[in-house]
């Protein structure tokens, strides 16, 4: 005979898979906010890291990220976490405390279970200065609204359709930062078509001279003198 243990029964081996699938499905498919999680001072907190980091310090932002009204701020603050983070592993001790304060203003966006970057990404360099100046504007566009809707369809960020698109002319220290797709083709076709020209070159003064040598057996007429040309050319006339 099989004896359970208090408080156990088979319906309750079956309801806690149940149970924690569930709990795992909101703690990684929701992406809502309750209470605001931005702070009414992220602007000057953003502006002191500012004048303390050299203003053409590079970074990279997404050039081709898709221009989403609900998930494209978001997607921008989770492009700049990840960056504000790789400093501070660099930083030294007075800077650390100004990236960390930075960082708690948009580290909620690792509340949300955001899937890897995808593929399609393509980035370009510009400096610390407009990353930091595209952060606050973001924070400024979110804030109104982060508690008003649910960002559970954002987790996956979305490229532009098409080839990568760069940043407005007017963007301060952007640049584009593109690959020759094949540089050694470049560098090996004049070599490959200088010979190809010669030979043609060639072949055409070959052939031109093969047209003024005369044949065996060809009469060669005697050469005339600009004298005796000269009536012939009146008489023509």
């Amino acid at each position: 005979m099989r004896v359970l243990a208090p408080g156990w029964s088979p319906i309750t081996s079956l309801l806690l898979p149940l149970l924690l699938l569930s709990w795992g499905a909101r703690g990684t498919l929701a992406c809502a906010f309750s209470h605001s999680p931005i702070s009414s001072n992220f602007a000057a907190t953003i502006r002191q890291l500012s004048s303390y980091l050299l203003q053409d310090y590079p970074v990279t932002v997404a050039s081709n990220l898709q221009d989403d009204k609900l998930c494209g701020a978001l997607w921008r603050l989770v492009l700049a976490q990840r960056w504000v983070g790789r400093l501070k592993t660099v930083a030294g001790s007075q800077m650390q405390l100004l990236l960390e304060a930075v960082d708690t203003e948009i580290s909620f966006v690792t509340d949300c279970a955001f899937q890897p970057l995808p593929s399609c990404l393509r980035f370009v360099q510009t400096n610390i200065s407009h990353l930091l100046q595209d952060t606050s504007a973001q924070l400024a566009a979110l804030k109104p609204r982060i508690t008003h809707q649910n960002f559970s369809r954002c987790l996956e960020l979305q490229c532009q359709p098409g080839p990568p698109t760069l940043p407005p002319a007017g963007t301060p220290g952007a640049r584009e930062a593109p690959v020759p797709q094949h540089p050694l083709l470049l560098l090996l076709l004049p070599s490959a078509i200088l010979p190809l020209l010669l030979a043609a070159a060639w072949g055409l003064r070959w052939r031109r001279a093969r047209r003024r040598t005369p044949g065996p057996g060809a009469q060669v007429p005697p050469a005339s003198s600009s004298q005796d040309q000269l009536p012939l050319r009146l008489v023509e006339r």
